[in-house]
């Protein structure tokens, strides 16, 4: 380009020495003529200069292009630098936190396995654990921490194909079930076909008798199919070419692709929205495509249509990724951001680096606005504006967890949020303590009772209630009398009154008394 670019110049300016051969041959030429030109030399030479500016002009304009496409070509690709640079260190900054999490796993497994020492488990050597976890991660796992060890059961189950087996016992040790995800793609390698045992558990996933949205042991047991068709994706992803071919055979393909158009039909009747991006029937179907090779089986526009619907599960990006939909996310994120699920978009929008494509913050700012218009609403039923606030309460959640999670706290500030958290709260709780009927107190309170007054009690003074001071029943006091107590009381004493001649002997309510001699 720039020895074109020379060479066009120095052309250019031999312009003029051409002109001046030309002005000579004119010369010549009119000095010999018979005829005489209509033609002058200067009109000759004023059209060729005219031609010689507008070359020039023209040439001065693509060099200007020229320089701003290399400025742009040189801007374009420092930014792919920064950028490549800008991945590179966040996929080191990723695994070194994976790598810590792992160790931390690691460690926390080691010493669970240490404090219980169970004498019945089996005593596997160091190199049958190492040849049962080699490959899976392109490492051989330590084999004093292979989580075979604490669950030895599995490798007898998957050895006897015993499907049925292998669901109960997931679903007894639910609680450990991340040490069963580690564990379960090591002993399918004990079974003679993982793949056809794994497709025997898929058997009763749709029940002809039962409600699965009401009955928990049915969701339950769809959740044990999706991981146990996970964790044969992960046996499957460590197997060399001629392995991988042995396990999913033709025969165990066409299996497969027999149970997906089993469920293919019953995923039509369900609503793209009825479960709110968490569907375990879509799932499922899903995974079954990529876990067993036959998404080719299938249209691409029907698995598409079926992303929206897993689109909040913690496995989405990658099951994408194994469906081999990396190029069609650009489309469905679109189509979740118009269906209102801004942070599923967001979340595939980082999985995927399609970020300046669909800005987060914008979008997250986009879903929370939507959930407080509705909430504003000042003609709605008290009860129906609950629901709003409820539905803003959990938006405003969801957006902080989605904030915090991609380290978004620079760009979107979370103390605004948690304010608005704060007062939807206390408004709740303020119309909860309003609502609550008035229990009756079954308690009588501690602490001196009040006295109540006595409309017959003529001295004046209030009475103590009864119920707390019952009456003395005892008025018989014949124990006060008799030797031991005559013994021990000293002896009476008289006192004589004389009263006042101005009272005599009354009492101050104006009955008249004798006085009796006291005790002491």
């Amino acid at each position: 380009m720039m020895e074109d670019t020379r060479s066009v110049a120095s052309l250019m300016d031999s312009t003029s020495s051409k002109i001046q051969q030309l002005q000579k041959a004119f010369a010549e030429l009119e000095s010999q003529r018979a005829v005489t030109f209509n033609l002058k030399w200067n009109e000759l030479e004023e059209h060729f200069h005219g031609l010689e500016r507008s070359l020039k002009r023209r040439f001065h304009e693509l060099e200007d292009q020229e320089k701003e496409y290399e400025t742009k070509t040189r801007k374009a690709q420092e930014l792919l630098e920064k950028k490549k640079a800008a991945v590179e260190a966040k996929e080191k900054a990723s695994l070194e936190r994976l790598q810590k999490k792992r160790d931390a796993a690691v460690f926390a497994i080691n010493t669970a396995l240490d404090k219980y020492n169970n004498n019945n488990a089996p005593n596997i050597s160091a190199k049958a654990f190492a040849a049962e976890d080699e490959n899976l991660d392109g490492t051989v796992q330590d084999a004093e921490i292979s989580p075979v060890k604490a669950y030895p059961e599995l490798v007898k189950l998957c050895e006897d194909m015993d499907s049925a087996g292998l669901h109960k016992f997931v679903s007894d040790n639910r609680k450990n079930l991340a040490l069963l995800k580690e564990e379960i793609p090591v002993a399918l390698k004990a079974a003679a076909n993982p793949a056809s045992l794994v497709l025997d558990s898929l058997e009763g996933f749709y029940p002809t008798t039962t409600d699965g949205k009401k009955d928990a042991n049915l969701l339950g047991m769809r959740r044990t199919c999706i991981m146990l068709m996970e964790c044969l994706s992960v046996l499957l992803s460590g197997l060399d070419s001629n392995s991988l071919v042995a396990v999913l055979s033709e025969d165990v393909k066409d299996r497969a692709k027999g149970v997906a158009e089993g469920w293919s039909p019953l995923l039509e009747t369900i609503d793209m929205d009825a479960g709110n991006g968490n569907s375990l029937e879509a799932h499922a179907f899903l995974q079954l495509l990529a876990t067993f090779g036959i998404v080719s089986e299938f249209e691409e526009d029907g698995i598409l249509k079926l992303i929206p619907m897993v689109s909040r599960r913690r496995q989405a990006a990658e099951l994408c990724r194994s469906l081999g939909l990396s190029e069609k996310m650009p489309g469905v994120i679109e189509v979740l951001v118009d269906s209102g699920k801004q942070i599923d978009a967001v979340n595939l929008a980082f999985a995927f680096g399609l970020t300046e494509k669909f800005p987060p913050v914008e979008l997250l700012k986009c879903y929370l606005t939507e959930t407080s218009r509705s909430s504003s609403q000042g003609n709605a039923s008290p009860a129906v504006q609950d629901d709003f606030n409820e539905r803003e309460l959990t938006g405003l959640k969801a957006v902080i967890k989605c904030v915090e999670e991609h380290n978004l706290e620079e760009q979107y500030p979370v103390e605004p949020l948690h304010k608005r958290i704060l007062q939807l709260e206390k408004t709740k709780a303020e119309k909860k303590r309003a609502t609550e009927p008035t229990k009756p107190q079954t308690k009588r309170p501690r602490g001196p009772q009040p006295r109540v007054t006595d409309n017959n009690n003529k001295t004046g003074y209030g009475r103590v209630i009864p119920e707390r001071y019952p009456q003395y029943l005892y008025d018989n006091r014949q124990f006060l009398s008799g030797p031991i107590m005559a013994a021990q009381a000293p002896p009476p004493q008289t006192y004589t009154f004389s009263p006042a001649a101005a009272h005599g002997n009354f009492y101050g309510n104006c009955y008249q008394y004798q006085a009796p001699p006291y005790f002491h």
